[in-house]
C-alpha cells in the first residue's frame, strides 16, 4: 500500500493525539459549540490528512444527515465525520464541512481535552447558537 503522503501545516494546528498527524488550522474553525457522543467537537471548514468512510444516513440532534466518518491517515483512528448532505434546509450550511471530536486531537497549544463522565452516549451534532 505504501506510506501516505502527509501534509504539514504551519501555524496553530490541531493534530491527532495518537500520532501527531496534522489535521487543521485554528483559523479554519467555524464553530467550537458542537457536541459529539463524548463531549465537545469543532466544526471545520477544511481538514487534511484524513480518509473517508462509506456514506450513511445518520439521525443527529439537528435532524437527518448524510455523513462519512473521517479517519487519521497516520494511525487510522476515527476522528470525526464529514457532512455530505443535510436533509433540513436550516442545516444546509454544514454540507461539505467537517466535525472533529475534541477528545481525539491535540490543540494548538498541545492541550488534550478530557472526556467528562457526564458526556452523552449517542451521536449528536448539537451546535449552541
Amino acid at each position: 500500500m505504501g506510506r501516505p503522503f502527509l501534509i504539514k501545516l504551519e501555524g496553530n494546528i490541531y493534530s491527532c493525539k495518537y500520532c501527531q498527524t496534522h489535521f487543521a488550522l485554528k483559523e479554519d474553525i467555524l464553530s467550537k459549540s458542537f457536541h459529539c457522543r463524548y463531549g465537545k467537537a469543532y466544526l471545520f471548514n477544511k481538514v487534511v490528512n484524513v480518509n473517508v468512510g462509506e456514506k450513511e444516513e445518520r439521525m443527529m440532534m439537528t435532524g437527518m444527515h448524510t455523513v462519512v466518518d473521517i479517519f487519521c491517515v497516520g494511525c487510522g483512528s476515527i476522528v470525526g465525520w464529514k457532512y455530505e448532505a443535510a436533509h433540513e434546509k436550516s442545516q444546509k450550511y454544514k454540507e461539505g464541512k467537517f466535525i472533529i471530536e475534541r477528545f481525539k486531537v491535540l490543540g494548538p497549544d498541545g492541550s488534550v481535552y478530557v472526556v467528562s463522565p457526564e458526556a452523552q452516549v449517542g451521536g449528536s451534532d448539537v451546535d449552541d447558537p
